[in-house]
């Protein structure tokens, strides 16, 4: 293997055509912009898809064409002893000018650049002749290689004669589902192509310890965004002026309205920021149906199941501060809702909520009315922190775990709806719930000094979190 510090391994995805390998690339590439189909034979060129992290080319997936004559390939590569350079330059020759094997010819292209190879088979369907001769072509080839068997389907009863015979013409075999692997299964892949060559082992632990660098400067950087709408929404407001004849209700609407609008959209923006870090450009994946991510940010089950717990609310509330109010709350109404039990889920809802005897629980958004003017903001509820920030957490780790060769949920066990025993503060420690507390509590006092240490804190409790989230191969169900 060239050993310049300016050189860049190529890795060629090969096999049969509509066997999955174009996604098994976009999933170990995190390029979604790689064509998926589920038509045979639509890549008819070799196509080169580099990974590259801060702004350096630092690994190369080449898409190659599916066999179309493993079997002229295999009587072509039978003659004669070994495959010296020379052999392989007379042999591509030789397919090049036959205009049948012009696909062959291409999917030769990254064999002869010394490209590692990475075939890949689907192992839910039976092992056929063909599969044999493609095995055998790449064996005759000489060239570091792995198999992976991409199981597009459930069944897994010919996985055992797939590997039986993976084993005699491949240094290494792995199982890899592309439609489904998480960042750890990614990494772990990778690792094991520097186990296919002793030439390769440097430079795929090199290429690895990249990727685990830019994992967690990515990880840095969604803590920051997420710190950012915290700060902003919690210090949100907004004043308008009213006098009579104007109705108060219909001015106490419009100010929630405007007021939820805001934070809705902070929200968004931020999940746009999460997705584009971690290569979602191009296709529009779906969050599952039943995902409490597609419910409304102050619904009813949005806070059901994101909020606080009883016990920990009880928690915080023993902390002191800012909490003590949410504590009452609850105490009152008897569940953690707090203040959004009249809403039902509907924003058309608010009627009802802001009349006179509710407006101490208006109050916990901050809402102050006088004779002139009404305000809402800044949030005086530390439950929202915990709702936004559960919300954050989950969509990051859907998002970091959504396979880039994944195109949709394929069947209704994916779209399994979401508990909140699932959320991330649901098990927090009475310290993670001090380090919220007091974020919160900076916030409300405006305090620079205090709300550059919490927010320091609050900071490091968020890469740990999301460190361990992303890391979890169960994270697509949002």
């Amino acid at each position: 293997m060239n050993s310049s510090p300016d050189f860049v391994p190529e890795i060629a995805v090969i096999g049969h055509p509509n066997e999955g390998k174009s996604s098994v690339l976009s999933t170990l590439a995190e390029d979604d912009s790689v064509r998926i189909s589920s038509f045979p034979g639509e890549t008819t060129v070799c196509r080169g898809y580099p990974v590259r992290i801060d702004g350096r080319e630092v690994l190369r997936f080449t898409d190659t064409p599916g066999f179309q004559h493993p079997s002229r390939l295999l009587s072509l590569l039978s003659r004669g002893e070994g495959l010296s350079e020379q052999r392989l330059h007379d042999l591509l020759a030789q397919v090049g000018a036959d205009p049948e094997l012009r696909e062959d010819y291409e999917l030769l292209q990254p064999v002869a650049r010394g490209a590692g190879l990475i075939f890949v088979a689907d192992g839910s369907r039976p092992l056929r002749s063909v599969d044999t001769m493609e095995m055998e072509v790449l064996r005759l080839l000489n060239r570091p290689r792995m198999a992976v068997l991409n199981c597009k389907g459930e069944n897994t009863r010919h996985l055992e004669s797939w590997r039986d015979e993976l084993n005699k013409h491949f240094n290494l075999v792995r199982l890899f589902n592309a439609h489904q692997a998480s960042y750890r299964e990614r990494i772990e892949l990778l690792r094991a192509l520097g186990a296919i060559d002793q030439g390769w082992q440097g430079v795929i632990s090199e290429v690895v310890r990249a990727f685990e660098t830019d994992w967690a400067m990515r990880l840095q950087e969604v803590a920051t965004h997420i710190i950012e709408m915290l700060r902003t929404t919690l210090t949100h407001s907004i004043t308008i002026s009213w006098k009579p004849p104007a109705s108060e209700e219909s001015v106490k609407n419009k100010l929630f309205t405007r007021f939820t609008t805001d934070i809705g959209d902070l929200e968004r923006e931020t999940q746009e920021k999460i997705r584009a870090l971690f290569k979602h450009n191009i296709f529009n994946y779906r969050l599952p149906p039943h995902s409490i991510l597609r419910e409304e940010l102050f619904s009813t089950r949005t806070w059901q199941l994101l909020g606080l717990g009883r016990r920990q609310l009880a928690t915080v509330g023993g902390l002191g501060g800012a909490a003590a109010g949410a504590v009452f709350d609850v105490a009152a109404l008897g569940h953690s809702l707090g203040a959004f039990t009249a809403l039902g889920g509907a924003i058309g809802g608010i009627s009802g909520w802001l009349t006179p005897e509710r407006l101490p629980r208006a109050a916990l958004l901050g809402m102050e009315i006088s004779a002139t003017k009404m305000q809402m903001g800044p949030v005086r509820d530390i439950s929202l922190l915990f709702v936004l920030l559960n919300r954050a957490l989950l969509f990051t780790r859907h998002t970091s775990n959504w396979a880039h060769g994944r195109r949709d949920y394929p069947t209704a066990e994916d779209a399994s709806p979401q508990t909140s025993d699932s959320t991330a503060t649901s098990s927090f420690s009475t310290s993670q719930l001090r380090i919220c507390r007091d974020y919160f509590t900076a916030l409300q006092k405006d305090d620079p000094g205090k709300l550059h240490t919490t927010e320091q804190a609050m900071h490091n409790l968020m890469f740990t979190e999301l460190s361990a989230i992303t890391m979890d191969s169960g994270g697509n169900n949002g």
